[in-house]
């Protein structure tokens, strides 16, 4: 038996066939926020107040857009292998995106480029990653925040002493930025002022920086002023001097806020805090990297500013709000 197919028939067959195809294609490019939206938020570290800030941050961000965030980090801040494994975990896992705060700037760079193969985009926060596979860097100004440390310093010492650079730790560059920015300003601002070290590293806990600190002490002595540069190092070098009653007559300008910190600010035992926002850092790695997701454009670097507190400025209140934030209304929900 022939079949025969009327001609209105059959260009309404093929009209429907187009639209049908057209239905899949549309669907198939859903906007991301039509999607279960799921970020992996990986920091150096979990101990530290400026981890928890971050944490406080990307919370917020995940609460305005309705997306899910998974925070995991390894408990020490010098376990490249863990966090190396971390973002491995969370590519097979299929997660929406990533925002990272690389331990290395090196070292990080393969995952994050399979992590891209997998269609899975980075946000790197806080610490450069070298390479260009991550689609926005999320950070202060880290080599600013040297340059004001030591305006800091030269200000303090009028232009002319002995001092220590502390170090932090090999291949995290946020840091080396900041020891590069003080150590530059140093020498091109202020020539009378001497620089005894500037080679040792601290390590990623308050105890290595403990002792890495009290060495010095027992190495120099005399020392007017000793820069570390981020909140653990602070910490340690403040208690080496404290131990050696040498807190607040060798000056300490230090990086980030802490309970303590804060105290020893106050009471003038340290002289200086360089302070990010690591609050906004988490909020805005999150929302870059939902904004990508959703197709909205990003910019490949957002800057999150850089100021310093002293016992002089403590009771400005963008300064107290940086000093004191409390992360735990975030964290606790």
């Amino acid at each position: 038996m022939k079949c025969f197919f009327h001609p209105a028939l059959l260009l309404t067959a093929l009209i429907m066939l187009g639209n049908s195809c057209e239905k899949s294609e549309r669907e198939a490019e859903l906007p991301a926020q039509d999607k279960k939206i799921t970020i992996a938020v990986i920091p150096k570290g979990t101990i530290h107040e400026f981890w928890k800030s971050i944490h406080a941050g990307a919370v917020k961000a995940s609460l305005e857009t309705g997306v899910e965030i998974i925070w995991k980090g390894s408990i020490r801040e010098d376990d490249r292998e863990e966090q190396i494994q971390i973002v491995e975990t969370f590519i097979s896992s299929n997660v929406s995106a990533i925002v990272l705060a690389p331990l290395d700037n090196r070292a990080l760079v393969m995952p994050v480029r399979q992590a891209k193969n997998a269609g899975i985009p980075t946000v790197v926060i806080d610490s450069g990653l070298d390479g260009d596979s991550h689609v926005s860097f999320v950070a202060t100004d880290n080599y600013k925040g040297g340059v004001i440390a030591a305006e800091r310093v030269g200000e303090l010492l009028g232009g002319s002493g002995k001092i220590i650079i502390l170090r932090y730790q090999v291949g995290s560059l946020s840091n080396t930025n900041r020891e590069e920015g003080f150590r530059d300003t140093i020498l091109e601002r202020f020539p009378d002022i001497e620089i005894l070290s500037d080679n040792q590293y601290a390590g990623p806990t308050t105890e290595s920086a403990y002792r890495v600190s009290e060495n010095l002490l027992n190495r120099f002595n005399e020392v007017d002023a000793i820069f570390a540069p981020n909140e653990p190092v602070s910490f340690g070098c403040l208690r080496a001097l404290q131990s050696g009653g040498l807190a607040g007559k060798t000056f300490l300008v230090g990086f980030d806020a802490s309970e303590k910190l804060n105290e020893a600010l106050e009471k003038g035992e340290v002289q200086g805090l360089v302070l990010q926002n690591p609050f906004k850092m988490g909020y805005l790695g999150v929302i870059t990297a939902v904004n990508y997701l959703r197709g909205e454009p990003v910019e490949k670097r957002i800057d999150t500013g850089v100021t310093i507190a002293t016992p002089e400025n403590i009771d400005d209140p963008e300064i107290k709000n940086l000093l004191y934030f409390d992360p735990s209304k975030y964290l606790d929900q």
